[in-house]
């Protein structure tokens, strides 16, 4: 059976109380983090412990982390990357030993996501986040600045001022990083590591490129079918997985979104799914989140969904991105009633799959029955 969870940014940065996650029919996890932790710095015990007890205090569960970055250091290939390693196999560590069954992360470089509005106004008067191609044509700080100063107060995952301060540099370090060498340092980050979560019974779930292509002249490694093979052959192990991102894998057209799920989802290489829509804004890769249902938008939920099913999915799945309605404006893209919504909707599609599959099977089992007599 998926396991149904919501993001959240915790009591200090969400506006989102837990009694109000709580209330979403089928919603039984939390999927969070401790944001204020340096990227690179082990996670204390007693942080993890605090951030469990407050969740399971609300009558939900914790088992999903979003996420543990990687430092770029790592992702570069410096030297001081063993360190770092040494402190994320700790972190792992500390998790398992509350209960922690997944972690989400990527390799992205630099950036890892990018949108041009936060605030993109829809036909209905709703807003969402939205991509646009042309407005990420000038240099790295202009749209650093774009993006954060749209961010009305809120910290972004993967924009966090502190890393982002000296973004030249951080730029630089990059320069003989072409996706090759992105590969060959995951794959080091990967073995490295791997042994620790077979043993602490963690899985690993990279999370796919948004948008997948590359940007600025960086490599992205995680933005379709043959990158995850690559990424599944560094390390043979239901460990080793995805979070498969419908709308990041779908904002690319040629991405066959439910064949990549049956193809990796029978090979247990799927813990955890972030599902969402998207609406294509012409043929050049533009596009803004939409709601949930699938005539809201250009992926259809229901294919996705019966593919996931079709694999028999059991793992852990959130609803993603959702626009601002009625009157909410929260942390851009993590408002309340659209990602209730769209997870209701999801929770539907999985209802109706399962049983009109149990019925399915029994109509076959009777009608055996049938022909024997």
């Amino acid at each position: 059976m998926v396991k149904m969870g919501f993001r959240w940014y915790g009591s200090q940065d969400d506006p989102i109380p837990l009694k109000y996650i709580r209330q979403i029919p089928g919603c039984e996890q939390v999927v969070g983090a401790l944001f204020d932790i340096p990227v690179g710095e082990v996670w204390p015990k007693e942080r993890i412990k605090a951030l469990k007890d407050e969740v399971e205090a609300a009558g939900l569960k914790l088992e999903v982390i979003e996420s543990v970055n990687i430092h770029d250091d790592i992702k570069i290939g410096l030297p001081t990357r063993d360190q770092y390693i040494e402190n994320y196999k700790q972190t792992i560590r500390n998790l398992a030993e509350y209960g922690i069954k997944v972690i989400c992360y990527n390799f992205m470089p630099v950036f890892d996501w990018v949108r041009t509005d936060m605030r993109f106004e829809l036909p209905d008067g709703s807003t969402d986040l939205a991509y646009r191609h042309e407005m990420v044509q000038g240099t790295l700080q202009e749209t650093l600045d774009m993006v954060t100063s749209q961010s009305e107060g809120f910290t972004l995952p993967g924009w966090e001022p502190e890393r982002l301060s000296d973004l030249k540099s951080l730029f630089e370090a990059y320069a003989d990083v072409d996706e090759d060498k992105l590969a060959a340092n995951m794959a080091y980050f990967l073995q490295a590591i791997m042994p620790t979560c077979e043993e602490m019974d963690i899985k690993m779930a990279v999370h796919t490129d948004d948008p997948p292509r590359p940007l600025f002249g960086l490599p992205r490694i995680v933005k379709n079918a043959a990158d995850l093979r690559r990424i599944a052959a560094m390390w043979d192990s239901p460990y080793n997985g995805f979070t498969i991102c419908t709308g990041s894998l779908g904002e690319n057209p040629a991405n066959d979104v439910p064949a990549i799920i049956r193809e990796f989802g029978a090979q247990d290489k799927i813990p955890f799914v972030h599902a969402r829509n998207i609406k294509f804004m012409g043929d050049n890769g533009d596009f803004h989140e939409s709601a949930h249902l699938s005539a809201e938008g250009s992926l259809d939920m229901y294919e996705i969904m019966k593919a996931l099913h079709d694999v028999n999915f059991d793992g852990y799945m959130r609803p993603d991105h959702g626009r601002d309605i009625w009157g909410e404006v929260g942390r851009p893209g993590y408002g309340l009633y659209d990602r209730a919504l769209g997870l209701s909707y999801l929770n539907g599609l999985l209802e109706a799959l399962a049983k009109g599959s149990a019925d399915t099977t029994e109509t076959v089992v009777m009608t055996e029955e049938f022909e024997m007599v």
